[in-house]
């Protein structure tokens, strides 16, 4: 009996060094300046903070200061106004996505706090309004990914003047519905350029001029899923590409959509002779082709003046032609009419049946 009392005793004495150990975790720390936003989640190593689907109308003041990926989706930005990341000196940031955020407009300096920035995705988003100042805070920049967020308007010359004091090296503009190369959103410099799948359906002469200027010499493009039209329009293009291979990654992909004799057929197996001129509205093959009816029609409106002329000119010889024919066509019928009259004499055939008289 004396044993057991003491074994509950002593089975206790653990208990005050257990609850010692536990109190750290049951208390709850509280919010550090600098800790992981309540919206998102944080992984340490390296700095990555995402929030996803969390409806944020602003960028979360309550970031880690070490944080080296921010990434931020499917929230109602819509307006990034000037120092949006500034609440709190971000110096390590060096990744941003801002993708299908419903961002409409970026504002002057809206990217100011964020010196070491290298890479800036806003894909995905209805840009309406690019501040000529929008990137001014982001000196190192150097890729910029804008895919399907050129759909809303046409913003070639906002973006022209937001990028002419940056150094970019690469720039994506997939699914954008371009239907020309952006010549003006080019810097020099610049090494990597992706137009997938927007509408472009040949590279101009004008337009592969520029992609030989001194900046630009050593541009790759990637131009997969775009609707090429294979016709006679397409050979400065086909000729450009035949001497480059090597600027355009995807270039053994690249297919014909049309014509449909062509559909599928891939570009670098085709012969610029066997590219026809098809008629396009307002297009330089449906100019081609207007321009020889044309010429067709005066060559065959100047063979009839020239025959109306020859007429004219022998019209006495013709007045004298028409008769002769026509008298000699007279004394052809005459002769007929006279030989029918004389078999159609009852004398002649009397005389013709009697022998012996």
């Amino acid at each position: 009996m004396a044993r057991r009392q003491e074994r509950a005793t002593c089975g206790g004495c653990w208990l005050p060094w257990l609850g010692l150990a536990l109190l750290p975790l049951a208390v709850l720390p509280a919010a550090a300046p600098g800790s992981c936003p309540s919206a998102c989640y944080c992984v340490a190593t390296p700095e990555l903070v995402q929030c996803r689907y969390e409806k944020l109308e602003e960028p979360p003041k309550e970031l880690p200061d070490t944080v080296h990926n921010l990434s931020i989706t499917g929230s109602n930005l819509s307006i990034l106004h000037p120092a949006a990341f500034a609440a709190r000196p971000l110096p390590d940031l060096r990744l941003l996505r801002l993708r299908h955020d419903n961002i409409h407009t970026i504002e002057d300096m809206a990217l100011q706090g964020l010196p070491a920035l290298r890479t800036l995705d806003l894909s995905h988003n209805p840009l309406l309004w690019v501040a000529a100042g929008a990137f001014a805070g982001v000196p190192l920049l150097r890729t910029l990914q804008l895919n399907q967020a050129l759909l809303a308007a046409p913003l070639e010359e906002q973006l022209a003047l937001a990028l002419r004091n940056l150094s970019l090296r690469r720039l994506e503009l997939a699914g954008n519905a371009l239907r020309a190369l952006p010549a003006t959103l080019l810097p020099a410099g610049l090494e990597e350029l992706d137009l997938r799948n927007n509408s472009l359906q040949r590279l101009t002469a004008a337009e592969l001029r520029s992609l030989e200027a001194p900046g630009l010499r050593g541009l790759r493009l990637t131009l997969g899923a775009n609707p090429l039209s294979c016709d006679c329009a397409l050979r400065p293009f086909l000729a450009w590409l035949r001497a480059a291979t090597a600027r355009v990654p995807d270039a053994r992909n690249l297919r014909c959509a049309g014509p449909p004799p062509l559909r599928g057929a891939a570009l670098l197996r085709l012969r610029p002779e066997g590219l026809a001129c098809a008629a396009a509205e307002g297009g330089e093959p449906g100019r081609l082709e207007t321009a020889s009816y044309v010429f067709f029609g005066i060559v065959l409106a100047l063979i009839g003046i020239v025959f109306l002329m020859v007429l004219y000119l022998n019209r006495r010889g013709i007045k004298r032609w028409l008769h002769n024919l026509r008298e000699a066509c007279r004394d052809q019928m005459e002769g007929y009419h006279y030989r029918y009259e004389q078999d159609a004499d009852p004398r002649r055939t009397n005389a013709m049946g009697t022998p012996g008289l």
